[in-house]
């Protein structure tokens, strides 16, 4: 019987719906065995495959980022997905956990990204900021509920809704970076950017536990939606519920 690493949600002959847990790669990055979800999907839907069929990730998630996944099955189907992505039809909403209380219930940011590396300085390449000559981007965010937590570095965190209107790389956690609220765990984005280099490096440790609460970042899909047909939601993953208690 085939071990998959996460949950179908809903499936037809058209698309499967999946709930990745944090952690889980969406494709290989190197020649190894390392688990994927694109390779234990092609396992799982072999007979499709081997009839015609294709795996095609309609809303790629970092490897940390846990929750819903849409995969067209077939090429009208992917197709179908990408003009909803085209038309902004394809509605994207996810749940992070933040340092600090807001002074905000609802705010927009309407701020352009682009890889911090071609204005400043810095050591991973694929960093993005806010700079006027980016790319438009615009986040919708709502404060669900704030929380006190204790620990070494404040006791104040929020859990803040994230609905993405443009889907620029790293889009939503840079935004909150730029509002003083970066997401809880962000290696990149949160206190230093050194400690994602110390990562790559030793991998995690006890120091990097202490300063960045967790040992991925807190940003979890929580929900897809096409408009006017379908619609699909994943509850907060076990390891976020678990830091908001």
């Amino acid at each position: 019987m085939l071990s998959l690493d996460f949950k179908i949600l809903d499936e037809t002959d058209d698309y499967i719906v999946v709930d990745k847990p944090p952690f889980l790669l969406i494709h290989p990055t190197r020649p190894n065995c390392a688990p994927t979800l694109w390779k234990q999907l092609r396992e799982l839907l072999a007979f499709e495959i081997a009839s015609g069929g294709q795996i095609s990730i309609v809303n790629r998630l970092d490897r940390e980022t846990s929750g819903l996944v849409l995969v067209a099955k077939t090429a009208p189907a992917a197709r179908d997905f990408g003009l909803l992505m085209q038309r902004h039809q394809l509605r994207k909403e996810y749940l992070a956990i933040v340092w600090s209380w807001p002074e905000w219930e609802h705010k927009i940011v309407d701020a352009p990204l682009d890889r911090q590396s071609k204005h400043q300085h810095s050591a991973i390449w694929l960093k993005q900021t806010v700079h006027p000559a980016g790319a438009p981007a615009l986040t919708e965010f709502r404060v669900e509920r704030r929380f006190t937590k204790s620990t070494s570095f404040g006791d104040r965190f929020s859990l803040v809704r994230a609905i993405p209107r443009t889907g620029r790389t790293h889009q939503i956690r840079v935004h909150l970076r730029s509002l003083g609220h970066p997401i809880v765990g962000d290696k990149i984005y949160g206190p230093d950017e050194q400690l994602y280099l110390r990562f790559i490096e030793t991998g995690w440790t006890p120091k990097l536990q202490e300063k960045l609460l967790l040992p991925r970042h807190a940003l979890h899909s929580a929900k897809l939606a096409i408009d006017g047909r379908r619609e699909w939601t994943s509850a907060l993953a076990p390891d976020l519920t678990d830091f908001t208690r």
